[in-house]
């Protein structure tokens, strides 16, 4: 059984609200990492296509004995699969390689703008989702303004916006139009920037709350009332980072981490970002 809390998402599917993320985990490694963090109780693991381990994720999966409705899965659309058909292909090699009938959320990787593909791509997600082929479908590294295009061109409002999120980028004017719009937000690299070299801060609450700064930079984000996807290789680190749920941070001390926010984006900007 797992004791994370999940979030209900804007189509009435519940998201568990802390999950596992697979980034950086290499393909060989993938199956192993997959099952000791559902072993450790999780229930949400987060891959895409670019991370080129689906197959691994999918056996860890299968290896959990866990039946897969009580599992939430997500991958994500690359951008050089971008358009109508060729989303609908990508979306099929996926499943394909992680060995599954559905996922339960599909993403659009990155908005890529300059090459004006993300609203067809999106009304081929509008279609895999309304033939049951995927539980929910969502963006990530959506700004405001590439939300609003899709309002205007398309039918269904997004359930997950996954971006870049961390106390050095807390991501508030993007968080105000997800809750304005119902969509709910996701942090990618939740620990970014902070731990690597520990701010004072957050050093003095891992004291005050006997925790580890990572423990407490994570509550950070399920106070703000985000879903987050932190990633490690190590299995005590993967416990460690759901052992969140026995401690509140009082409301100043979550006032304090969103106080270190400098802008400091770690990862390419929605808005620039090319790569194919």
């Amino acid at each position: 059984m797992s004791d994370i809390p999940s979030i209900t998402l804007n189509n009435g599917l519940k998201m568990p609200q802390l999950g596992q993320g697979v980034w950086r985990i290499p393909p060989e490694e993938a199956a192993d990492n997959v099952r000791a963090a559902i072993d450790s109780g999780y229930r949400l693991i987060d891959t895409a296509a670019i991370y080129r381990n689906e197959a691994g994720v999918g056996e860890g999966v299968r290896r959990s004995g866990l039946p897969r409705e009580e599992l939430f899965i997500t991958s994500k659309l690359w951008n050089s699969d971008q358009g109508y058909d060729a989303t609908i292909k990508a979306f099929e090699m996926s499943l394909d390689r992680l060995g599954l009938d559905y996922l339960d959320l599909y993403l659009i990787h990155w908005p890529q703008p300059m090459f004006d593909t993300y609203v067809e791509s999106w009304k081929a997600m509008e279609r895999l989702y309304k033939e049951g082929r995927v539980r929910a479908i969502g963006v990530s590294n959506f700004e405001p303004a590439h939300l609003e295009r899709l309002a205007a061109d398309c039918e269904v409002v997004p359930a997950v916006n996954q971006v870049e999120l961390h106390p050095r980028l807390t991501q508030a004017e993007v968080r105000a139009y997800d809750h304005e719009h119902g969509i709910q937000t996701e942090s990618w690299s939740p620990l970014r920037g902070v731990i690597e070299d520990v701010p004072p801060v957050i050093q003095e609450l891992a004291v005050k709350y006997h925790k580890t700064p990572a423990q407490v930079v994570l509550r950070w984000h399920i106070q703000l009332g985000l879903v987050v996807i932190p990633r490690s290789s190590r299995r005590e680190r993967i416990r460690e980072n759901r052992d969140i749920f026995d401690f509140e941070l009082d409301a100043a001390d979550v006032r304090a981490i969103s106080a270190l926010d400098n802008g400091g984006r770690l990862g390419a900007h929605p808005d620039t970002m090319d790569r194919r």
